[in-house]
């Protein structure tokens, strides 16, 4: 903490508080990865440059929402609570004006995300974490499935058969991010940790969400845990706020861009892709498998929910 100096007290705290987020990310991704599951081997002649097989001190690094799944993990969860009477009519309203919001002004509101999340923080206090988790899976077939990217499907799926892990990190809590990693058959995720006593819910975060800076910080902790170097790791967002995350690995990529993000992009010649039209924004370096996960994208309704921030 003594390098943080330099800085002014307030920044001194958001600063801790960001690698505090991040390094529970980090542990509690690493209690909860499973086993990559074992893929064939491409074919020797489709085999593409970039992920190189049999690195494994590679890894990639997804951010969740409208990167790998169409709209906000967040929403579809509070759905999923109100069916089962987790919260009243009004707090209902609520989320479903924030997921309008989203969807019209294709872009975050501080405010916004800030009442999104104390919503949801106030939904699950007193609730035990198992009870989540368990709900968790209903909620993801009844509502997530469906709304997996095919296209960012088929990418993460090109590192698994590379032999390297796959990472969700998301602003979601870390339980929902769990489940949807485990669905997918990748590694596991990185998410927002809830603070729980005796397995119940305080109402409380450790450190804050998972979000920009605390996004980056969460993958630096865990590359130096597995032993990984950023230089050869993956990362894929959407949100201009995942700009820290993305700029720490060698391979770093704009799926379904927003604005900021595709200007940036641009200028450092990222790898950009968008399955929200089908169109090819670059074709540099893209695994053959996401071209034809790419064609099936393309055929589902462009929403633009972004995920929570402090």
């Amino acid at each position: 903490m003594a390098a943080l100096g330099w800085l002014s007290p307030r920044r001194r705290s958001a600063t801790a508080r960001s690698v505090l987020a991040g390094e529970a990310s980090a542990e509690a991704a690493r209690k909860s990865a499973q086993s990559t599951p074992e893929t064939a081997p491409p074919d020797s002649g489709t085999e593409p440059e970039f992920p190189v097989h049999g690195d494994d001190r590679a890894a990639a690094f997804f951010d969740l929402d409208n990167t790998v799944m169409q709209g906000a993990a967040i929403f579809h969860f509070g759905r999923g609570l109100y069916k089962r009477k987790f919260f009243e009519t009004r707090d209902l309203a609520r989320f479903a004006w924030q997921q309008a919001y989203f969807r019209l002004a294709g872009l975050e509101d501080p405010e916004h995300m800030q009442d999104a999340r104390d919503s949801a923080l106030s939904i699950v206090k007193g609730h035990r974490v198992s009870e989540l988790k368990s709900i968790g899976e209903e909620i993801y077939d009844e509502y997530m499935a469906e709304r997996i990217w095919p296209g960012t499907r088929a990418l993460a799926q090109a590192h698994l058969d590379a032999g390297q892990k796959v990472w969700l990190v998301t602003a979601a809590p870390v339980e929902i991010a769990q489940v949807i990693a485990r669905r997918l058959g990748l590694t596991g995720a990185l998410g927002t940790v809830a603070e729980s006593v005796g397995g119940v819910y305080t109402g409380k975060l450790v450190g804050e969400p998972l979000h920009g800076p605390a996004k980056a910080e969460a993958v630096r902790a865990l590359a130096t845990a597995e032993a990984l170097d950023l230089s050869r790791c993956a990362a894929y967002s959407d949100s201009h706020n995942d700009i820290p995350m993305l700029s720490l690995v060698g391979h770093p990529y704009a799926i379904n861009p927003d604005s900021k993000l595709r200007k940036h992009a641009r200028e450092l010649e990222w790898r950009l892709r968008d399955y929200r039209t089908g169109r090819k924004a670059a074709k540099v370096g893209i695994p053959a498998a996401a071209g034809v996960g790419a064609v099936a994208g393309g055929t589902a309704a462009a929403i633009a929910l972004h995920r929570r921030r402090r």
